[in-house]
C-alpha cells in the first residue's frame, strides 16, 4: 500500500499503523527510512533489510527536549541547538547505562507529528538491503519493498540526499562518527 505524504490524513494513518506494530517506509529530512516503534519492530526491520543483530538503528524523537527523558548524559547546548535537523547524537541509555543509543529529532515537521501521534520514539534506518546502496527513488523503493511493509509514504525522489551527521558524546567530548548534511 502506498500514500502521498501530502494526503490530508497521511500522518494519522502512519501513526495508527505504527501503533499496531507495523513497519513502514517513511520520508525523512534526509533519505527514506524503514520505521517502526522502538522495542517492538527491530526484528521485523532486520528481517526485511537482512541486517545483523549487532548493528543498532537510529531512534527518532518528536521534540529536542524528549532526549532528556532518554539519557542522563549532559548534552552540549550547541548540539541541541542543531535540532530539529539531520543530526544524530549517540548517548548512553538512561535505562541500561552500558548501552549506547543514537537519537535524532528530524527537521521534517510532518515526521515529527507522526512520532508525536505514535507516542513513542520510532526507528529509522535507510531503505536498502544490508550492504547495498540506499534506494533514493520512490519507484525503486516500491518495486523492492512494497510487499514487505504495511505502507510506503511517497514524498518524491530523494536523489543526492545526504544522510544525517552522527556524533558521539563521551566524557564531554564530541566525536564525529559520520559526516552528513549537518556540519559539526
Amino acid at each position: 500500500m502506498m500514500c502521498l505524504k501530502s494526503d490530508p490524513d497521511s500522518a494519522r494513518k502512519c501513526a495508527e499503523l505504527l501503533k499496531e506494530g507495523k513497519v513502514l517506509i517513511l520520508p525523512t529530512d534526509t533519505v527514506y527510512g524503514f520505521s517502526g516503534i522502538v522495542g517492538e519492530t527491530d526484528s521485523l526491520i532486520r528481517k526485511i533489510k537482512g541486517r545483523a543483530e549487532t548493528k543498532p538503528f537510529i531512534r527518532l524523537i518528536a521534540e529536542p527536549e524528549d532526549i532528556k527523558n532518554l539519557t542522563d548524559d549532559d548534552l552540549p547546548e550547541e548540539l541541541i541547538a542543531l535540532w530539529p535537523g539531520a543530526l544524530t547524537i549517540i548517548v548512553n541509555d538512561m535505562k541500561n547505562k552500558t548501552e549506547s543509543v543514537a537519537y535524532r529529532c528530524p527537521g521534517d515537521p510532518w515526521l515529527r507529528s507522526v512520532i508525536k501521534m505514535t507516542g513513542a520514539p520510532i526507528y529509522s534506518t535507510s531503505v536498502n538491503r544490508s550492504g547495498s546502496p540506499v534506494i533514493d527513488n520512490i519507484d525503486g523503493i516500491r518495486s523492492e519493498f512494497e510487499n514487505e511493509v504495511a505502507l510506503i509514504v511517497s514524498d518524491g525522489d530523494k536523489k543526492g540526499s545526504l544522510p544525517s551527521t552522527i556524533v558521539k558524546i563521551c566524557g564531554g567530548k564530541i566525536t564525529v562518527v559520520r559526516q552528513g548534511s549537518v556540519k559539526v
